[in-house]
């Protein structure tokens, strides 16, 4: 099929929408997880009329949202083959590149070289250096930090290096300043990323993290679906953590989000923005406040003011425009520990020229949507084994 069909891919990450335990989810603790089947279960069913018409009942049993005969969109599910569940790994898959060797985690605290590196060059030793939630740190070492005005260093069984402070006692700016001395000191241990935990209040009326949240990654290891958008001379518009995912990588312009509500707005904005390209937007609040907080009552909540949206954003594509709905892993509220888990993540493509939807049905690799992108603008092939032909695109272009 010709790829000139399409003029634009919006492309939207559910971050930690997961669908099911994948064949190894055991070696990393995850037997069992199934975010959108938990999360529905324990809100005692899911209303999503837009994503059941467009078949996600048909790929999963979630409760309250049963398969539809005529689905509208193309619908299937998605396996990782990168070593991993974490957000950099999945989003890089997805993207097109597939890693065979999980990036390295500390899950017990960075090597005393790395905590002596980062005191020498920041200037003052950090507190922590330990697993932990990002809220539970907060309760353990908040107070502390605002009485020294030492940065807190913790991680979590991802690769991350994760450093909170106050913002009344290390400006934001410094803050940034040094996570990228942070990330210079961790390149060579291949840390995917190091984020900026900026929070406010007070021990007596409780710590909050802000918005100001800034990941500082580790650079693509390989061309990604966006760098053949940009050298073919079009627009790459991340929304939300996308350019912090790929540091700045094949982003030709993007913005930054303070919720999910703001990111759907601003990829609404985007389609002002973007003629010929891809409009890539991350909605992290399903797991950063709902799945790694263990709160399935509000993940539910907010998948349904997703749906309860999604109609804003058809309503607004144009007929050569092609949206891609999935997910980068798992984060199931409802299983032992607040961290990623390792599932199948959900797949929908739908666009204005659809007659009927089409199973797509379990595919081998995340990278499926990249190698569809490329098809579907006529660029380099990267890792993945297209589905363009399966969603009936418009000719003409």
């Amino acid at each position: 099929m010709s790829g000139a069909a399409f003029k634009r891919v919006v492309l939207i990450t559910l971050d930690g929408v997961g669908v099911g335990e994948l064949p190894d989810a055991a070696k990393y603790g995850d037997g069992g997880a199934h975010t959108l089947g938990h999360v529905a279960a324990a809100c005692g069913g899911l209303r999503l009329p837009h994503l059941q018409a467009m078949g996600l009942g048909n790929l999963v049993d979630v409760e309250g949202v049963s398969p539809v005969s005529r689905p509208s969109a193309a619908f299937g599910k998605m396996a990782e083959v990168s070593a991993g569940k974490d957000t950099t790994t999945g989003h890089w898959e997805i993207a097109g590149i597939v890693e065979p060797n999980p990036l390295p985690t500390y899950s017990s605290g960075f090597p005393a070289e790395v905590i002596e590196a980062f005191t020498r060059e920041v200037g003052i030793e950090p507190l922590g250096n330990i697993g932990a939630s990002g809220t539970d740190i907060l309760v353990q070492l908040g107070e502390e930090h605002v009485r020294s005005g030492r940065p807190i260093v913790y991680t979590s069984a991802d690769s991350v290096f994760q450093i909170a402070a106050h913002e009344e006692v290390i400006p934001i700016e410094r803050l940034y300043d040094i996570c990228r001395i942070a990330r210079r000191i961790l390149d060579p241990y291949k840390i995917g990323r190091v984020i900026a935990r900026p929070f406010v209040g007070s021990a007596a009326d409780g710590f909050i993290r802000t918005s100001r949240r800034h990941d500082f990654s580790l650079p693509p290891t390989a061309p990604t679906v966006l760098d053949r958008i940009e050298q073919a001379g079009m627009s790459v518009y991340g929304v939300g953590k996308i350019r912090d995912i790929f540091a700045g990588r094949g982003i030709t312009e993007s913005v930054y989000t303070a919720s999910n509500a703001d990111g759907m707005a601003k990829t609404l904005e985007a389609l002002e923005r973007v003629e010929r390209g891809m409009i890539f937007t991350n909605l992290v609040d399903f797991d950063m406040l709902y799945g790694h907080r263990l709160d399935a009552a509000g993940f539910g909540a907010a998948l349904e003011a997703f749906d309860a949206w999604l109609p804003q954003l058809c309503q607004r594509l144009q007929p050569n425009d092609l949206l891609v709905l999935t997910a980068d892993h798992g984060c199931d509220p409802t299983t032992p520990g607040s961290d990623h888990s390792r599932e199948y993540v959900p797949l929908l493509a739908w666009h204005r020229g659809m007659v009927a939807g089409s199973e797509l049905g379990c595919r081998q690799s995340f990278a499926d949507i990249a190698a569809t992108v490329v098809d579907a603008f006529s660029l380099e092939p990267v890792q993945g084994e297209s589905f363009l032909a399966e969603l009936r695109a418009p000719s003409g272009g």
